[in-house]
């Protein structure tokens, strides 16, 4: 097995990190209720995307497998 021969120094290790750190989650307001969704998604609240109707609240949620 591969055995480090040094300690790893912080800096180091802080830039191999550097990438690791967690996104912030985009959202865009729905253009049929206003609510949040998010972007090239279906609303959850009233079923539209991009200006129709896709499914309505009344109907069952198919689950795929």
């Amino acid at each position: 097995m591969a055995v480090p021969k040094k300690k790893t120094s912080q800096s180091r290790k802080g830039m191999r990190r550097a990438h690791h750190a967690l996104k912030t989650v985009e959202s865009v307001e729905c253009s049929n209720c206003g609510s949040r969704k998010l972007p090239h998604h279906i609303c959850d609240s009233c079923g539209h995307y991009k200006g129709r109707q896709v499914f309505s609240q009344n109907q069952a949620e198919v689950v795929a497998d």
